[in-house]
């Protein structure tokens, strides 16, 4: 049985900080990942995916980006990639192929069952992330055989899908660019769009993600946040690497836009008639993130005449967005579901889990002595979920997790 301090479940960006941090004072811990480091974002991203965040921001602590083109955004492998080098980087003792099947806490200790055995430690970080699982409604099963459904994590390319039209489901960062790059590939797309977050990829000239950090908004602390279990509920921008896309973009290529997919029954897939809400809501609230950024610049020397605001236009919808569709013998072939994911901690076995089946945690810190999370959306402030996040998340959960070690030690 083998022995140590502290487990890390999780070789991405999160975890490896997290490694980091505890080589530095001399923690004895291993980091297990059911792959290689940097596993999901070379197994389960599609072929074509790049970041959303443009280079400058995608650095560790320890190892921030020096790359040539820092205002550009890197592919999904050249990320998997840099991770790779990052564990190499700080000599993080990865378990690599090394699944968690079960983990119990035990006379004060935790007891972790793996594919390559077991492993007892005084203390344990989650850093899976939180998108290991897809989402999918129940009312997919509903859907007639005949039609190929695909998950977001598990397409890689339009190749994936047979000849024939194409039903995207959410309108999220992943949706609109699935939809886009299947519309491009030849096909007929239709987009079911339901609640979500546009954003333009530039205003004022700069990433827009320069002005999240310019103004703080990535540094608001999930204290300082009203409803912070509403606000990590909300979906990822609707943004792309190196260009603008919305839902203005994606009719103009073609994608016809319908209303959230509210069911399917008897064959028949039942949008909701809330599309124009829909689109109303997202575009009231980009205007405020906007007017927020300009309400800075006011205040600042930064601004600049000969960058003027650019906002976006007002999204347009079709006049009489379709209802209902008959899938039976139509020429519908595919439904792709971008419908987001979840965190999946169903091997813990110890009661830390709220109503919702969600993990119960303050900023990352458990209620269970000795367990700790990172990587969650808001764990600590909104940049949480970023890489860019990593560093001063990890840097505050750790003091928790020595101060947990040395009380045990003193014990």
């Amino acid at each position: 049985m083998q022995v140590t301090e502290v487990v890390i479940i999780g070789a991405g960006h999160s975890g490896l900080a997290m490694s980091r941090a505890l080589s530095e004072r001399a923690v004895d811990h291993v980091v297990l990942d059911k792959g290689m480091p940097g596993h999901a974002w070379r197994t389960q991203r599609w072929n074509s995916l790049k970041t959303l965040t443009p280079n400058w921001a995608n650095g560790f602590p320890g190892m921030p980006y020096d790359g040539r083109d820092p205002d550009g955004y890197m592919p999904a492998s050249e990320l998997a990639d840099r991770i790779v080098s990052y564990a190499d980087h700080i000599g993080a003792p990865v378990q690599a192929n090394c699944r968690v099947e079960r983990v119990q806490r035990i006379l004060d200790r935790y007891f972790v069952e793996t594919s390559q055995g077991p492993i007892v430690c005084e203390a344990l970080v989650l850093a899976t992330g939180a998108a290991s699982r897809s989402c999918v409604p129940t009312f997919a099963r509903e859907i007639p055989k005949s039609i190929k459904q695909i998950t977001a994590d598990r397409y890689k390319s339009p190749d994936d899908l047979p000849n024939g039209n194409v039903l995207v489901v959410g309108a999220s960062a992943s949706g609109v660019q699935l939809a886009r790059e299947l519309q491009l590939s030849g096909r007929q797309v239709t987009l079911a769009v339901g609640n979500h977050v546009r954003l333009p990829r530039r205003y004022h000239g700069k990433d827009i993600e320069y002005w999240f950090d310019r103004c703080g908004i990535y540094d608001e602390r999930d204290t300082d946040i009203p409803d912070v279990s509403r606000a990590r509920l909300v979906p990822s921008p609707q943004l792309v690497g190196g260009s603008e896309i919305d839902l203005n973009a994606l009719q103009a290529v073609g994608i016809q836009l319908v209303g959230r997919l509210a069911t399917v029954r008897d064959g028949e897939a039942i949008y909701s008639g809330g599309l124009a809400n829909a689109v109303t809501s997202a575009d009231l609230k980009m205007h405020r993130v906007l007017d927020r950024i300009d309400e800075t610049l006011e205040r600042s020397d930064a601004f600049d005449a000969a960058h003027p605001a650019d906002r976006p236009e007002p999204t347009s919808i079709p006049r009489n967005p379709t209802l209902i569709q008959n899938l039976e013998g139509g020429s519908l072939s595919s439904v792709v579901w971008a419908t987001g994911f979840r965190p999946d901690h169903s091997w813990l076995d110890m009661p830390v889990f709220d109503r919702r089946k969600q993990l119960n945690h303050s900023s990352g810190v458990c209620p269970v002595p000795g367990l700790f999370v990172l990587g969650l959306p808001i764990l600590r402030r909104r940049r949480s979920q970023h890489i860019s996040g990593a560093g001063p998340d990890t840097r505050e959960v750790a003091q928790h997790l020595f101060q947990h070690l040395d009380a045990r030690r003193a014990a």
